[in-house]
């Protein structure tokens, strides 16, 4: 693993200038929302779970909602995500929590929302950065391919990228640094095909499959 300061800051410097302005593009009004959506996201694109949460938070919007709702009727408005009756269960187990021990708050706890049914620590740094501002990385599947190639970490496990990440990236900027690295593996850095050539990190890769 490659901890250069300077080699890591120039990586920042290149993903700053692709994309000045990232956010989550999943689309949520409350961290509730935000919480579902990520659920959701799981082996589904951030598209699909949009078209699919302008309906269902149509029918159904808060903890109470979802706890309150048969799990027929949840898996029926999720089916097209994908593992809808694994997600379905966990959501409606998550609500339900939620109401139960946390008043149908959303709480800004890392500790506390990994105990929620469903929720990992990817889905919990993902809200508790969008929803409240709180520093995490965000370990997805783009952010632990490209983390890989450009040699910020020789780890595989998502716990211990994220934790290798955090020991060479500014804790403020945490949470950029992961929107940078989907965006990045969204447009260049793709799993079967990166686009090397045309790729402004090229000479900083290590990866070993790089095409010419």
């Amino acid at each position: 693993m490659n901890t250069d300061k300077k080699r890591t800051a120039r990586i920042r410097k290149i993903l700053r200038t692709l994309y000045p302005e990232v956010k989550t593009q999943l689309d949520y009004e409350t961290p509730f929302q935000l919480l579902v959506a990520t659920i959701l996201s799981a082996q589904c694109t951030d598209k699909q779970v949009n078209r699919v949460t302008a309906k269902l938070f149509k029918k159904l919007a808060t903890p109470n909602d979802f706890s309150k709702a048969p799990l027929e009727t949840l898996e029926t408005l999720i089916h097209s995500t994908g593992f809808y009756r694994n997600k379905a269960r966990n959501i409606k187990n998550c609500a339900g929590m939620l109401m139960e021990k946390h008043a149908g708050e959303v709480p800004a706890d890392l500790e506390k929302l990994v105990k929620l049914p469903g929720v990992g620590r990817k889905t919990a740094n993902v809200v508790l950065g969008a929803a409240f501002n709180i520093p995490g990385i965000v370990v997805d599947t783009h952010v632990s391919r490209i983390s890989q190639r450009l040699n910020l970490t020789d780890n595989k496990d998502p716990v211990k990228i994220e934790f290798d990440l955090m020991e060479q990236i500014p804790k403020k900027q945490w949470d950029v640094f992961s929107l940078h690295l989907i965006y990045f593996g969204r447009e260049f850095c793709k799993a079967r095909k990166p686009a090397c050539p045309d790729c402004l990190m090229n000479k900083l890769c290590t990866y070993t499959g790089k095409r010419s």
